[in-house]
């Protein structure tokens, strides 16, 4: 009777999910959580009665995280451990960078020390924060919700630049599939570029750079080279 209460307690109810490449997928949890992932993301989750967990392995996930002061919800990847009550924020794996943005209530980001160093200090992260942790530490920028709200606009079809570098505007668009840009030459990476444009319209990202800041792109089968000349 003992060892069936032992069981019943530590009890797992265990899933995983994915989405394809240049896909999205909206998933509800068993708890009342909702995940929207993003292109290229999988999950797995370990629900038990003192903790709800989600293993981030790949990609980018928003979470809905339902209130349940009972059970933490910790999103991990790797050494890295995002800890809510019942909010909402996205957590995205970049190789071993890791990016987290909250747009409502307030996150807890916490790291393992490295061998031989002292405990890593913990991140508050309250809304409209976005917090890009490294192997160099942590650095968090504090905006509007709506400022956060914008860096999650890939949940609608569309990706947001904001005098952001042409190189980094082309890694966002890889990500979501379709034919690859790859930067030509170090004056087109420096560009700086603004504006939304949807994520599955590569052909007219590449028209606009052509019509509105003369880059010369180059069709090399599913690659497309942008130059400066």
């Amino acid at each position: 009777l003992a060892l069936w209460g032992w069981r019943a307690q530590n009890a797992v109810d265990a899933a995983s999910y994915a989405s394809a490449i240049g896909d999205l997928s909206t998933v509800a949890l068993t708890d009342g959580s909702h995940a929207t992932l993003s292109s290229g993301t999988r999950i797995e989750v370990a629900m038990s009665r003192s903790e709800r967990r989600i293993d981030l392995r790949s990609g980018e996930a928003f979470f809905e995280a339902a209130k349940d002061r009972s059970r933490p919800f910790i999103v991990n990847a790797d050494a890295r451990r995002v800890v809510v009550v019942g909010t909402k924020f996205s957590v995205r794996r970049d190789g071993v960078d890791l990016r987290v943005v909250v747009t409502e209530g307030l996150v807890r980001l916490e790291s393992d020390p490295m061998p031989g160093q002292p405990p890593a200090p913990v991140t508050l992260l309250p809304a409209g924060s976005t917090a890009l942790a490294t192997r160099s530490g942590v650095l968090v920028r504090t905006g509007s919700v709506a400022d956060a709200e914008r860096a999650l606009e890939w949940r609608g079809g569309y990706l947001h630049f904001d005098d952001t570098p042409l190189a980094e505007a082309a890694i966002e668009f890889n990500r979501y599939g379709g034919s690859r840009l790859v930067i030509g030459d170090s004056d087109d990476a420096a560009l700086r570029i603004g504006g939304n444009v949807r994520w599955s319209n590569v052909d007219g990202f590449v028209r606009l750079l052509e019509q509105g800041f003369g880059v010369r792109a180059e069709q090399r089968g599913e690659i497309i080279v942008l130059h400066s000349h």
